[in-house]
């Protein structure tokens, strides 16, 4: 029996070989404590240097101390707008909070932690592609006159439906009025340029283990003068923003990873458009009754996902179907699918319930080929059809509505 096809690189991704052989090293004889002052303590302070340079040259910053190993992105987004709003807080008094309606749980509780701090918040609403309009565009240049401290949090791209946001627009309508832009990448890293001079963006997140690097590390970062108060307080390690022993050998492993990335991205890119057009075009033509959310595959869209809704089913009763049938996907939204609720951003697209509890991504990566999408165009319409033959939705039988999420 072949081996099941991977189709859920956006939750993780296979750990590069070339960073694994880079780690190991520092997971056996290279032990040494970064902190440390002896000749290994110093062989594992380069070595966080070395990846630290790495990222810096990946997001083009200006220098490695603009770059911050937290332990994932969620950490990484958590530092960023809670120590961004403590730092303004130490010199001004409660300000306003900008996000939109699509952005990740790390960034929507922490708004509701803002709100409750006494920071006004406004949450933009998008389109039916998940993209924010010029209208709610139009919105954040409302309050210009006001001279309170302002936070925008404003993702590169979506991580569910794929849809990437007018970038330029969003950041110079924030430092417009001197606001603090975060912008999480997450999703976009390795899937489209980021260059963090060119988007004049003050924050930043990356999630390595979405890009072959290893779990248990992320990236953040701060410009240059952007001050932060830090979220895990200790020692002065990562320039006393983030305390605790540094993960060294999944920072080494990162940063292996995104210098490859970089190296191989118009050709990681063009792979794997390919193949999202392939898989797009096979499952319109042979399922019925099949939603796409978000952008149709393009350039308004990211070019290593689907996300779509096959009518009348339950996207995880699909997943565990396709699990059995030697297909790895992902059903419901990044970091809530454990509850069977209305994923948020379908929410915030108008989607109906039915159709946004159907829902399952497909996301690709460098390592799948033609024929494993052959495969799933063989896989994905039987199982489809054979659930949706004992469905009670399809039958007529009541079906419990779920609450949308916050």
């Amino acid at each position: 029996m072949p081996p099941p096809v991977y189709l859920d690189h956006q939750s993780a991704s296979p750990l590069r070989p070339e960073a694994f052989e880079a780690m190991r090293p520092y997971l056996t004889e290279q032990w040494g404590n970064a902190s440390s002052l002896h000749r290994r303590g110093q062989k594992a302070r380069q070595a966080l240097q070395h990846a630290r340079e790495q990222v810096a040259s990946f997001l083009n910053a200006k220098k490695p101390e603009n770059i911050i190993f937290p332990a994932n992105g969620t950490e990484a987004a958590n530092l960023a707008l809670r120590g961004a709003a403590e730092a303004l807080e130490q010199r001004e008094s409660p300000g306003h909070f900008v996000t939109s309606a699509v952005e990740h749980p790390a960034v929507l509780k922490n708004a509701d932690w803002l709100e409750q701090r006494g920071w006004k918040k406004t949450i933009l609403p998008v389109d039916a592609d998940g993209k924010l309009t010029e209208e709610t565009l139009g919105h954040l240049s409302e309050e210009k006159g006001d001279k309170h401290p302002l936070i925008a949090a404003m993702q590169l791209a979506n991580h569910d439906i794929g849809t990437i946001q007018p970038w330029e627009r969003l950041i110079q309508a924030i430092h417009a009025q001197e606001g603090v832009v975060f912008s999480d990448a997450t999703a976009v890293a390795g899937w489209l340029p980021i260059d963090v001079q060119a988007l004049e963006v003050d924050l930043l997140s990356v999630s390595p283990q979405r890009i072959g690097g290893p779990v248990g590390v992320g990236i953040l970062y701060v410009r240059s003068g952007c001050d932060l108060a830090p979220q895990i307080v200790g020692g002065e390690q990562e320039f006393g923003l983030r305390g605790g022993t540094e993960n060294l050998p999944a920072i080494v492993g990162a940063g292996v990873a995104l210098e490859l990335a970089a190296k191989e991205h118009e050709q990681r890119i063009a792979h794997v458009a390919r193949l999202q057009k392939m898989l797009w075009e096979g499952l319109r033509e042979q399922v019925p009754d099949l939603h796409l959310n978000g952008p149709e595959p393009g350039p308004h869209r990211l070019p290593n996902q689907l996300n779509v809704s096959p009518a009348g089913l339950e996207g995880e009763a699909l997943l565990l179907a396709l699990d059995l049938a030697g297909l790895q996907i992902h059903a419901g939204a990044g970091c809530v699918s454990k509850q069977l609720k209305v994923p948020p951003v379908l929410a915030a697209i108008g989607l109906e319930p039915k159709l946004a509890q159907a829902s399952v991504t497909l996301s690709l990566g460098p390592e799948n080929t033609e024929e494993e999408i052959q495969r799933v165009l063989e896989t994905f319409p039987k199982v489809v059809a054979r659930l949706r033959a004992i469905s009670p939705r399809r039958s007529g039988a009541p079906v419990r509505e779920a609450k949308p999420t916050d």
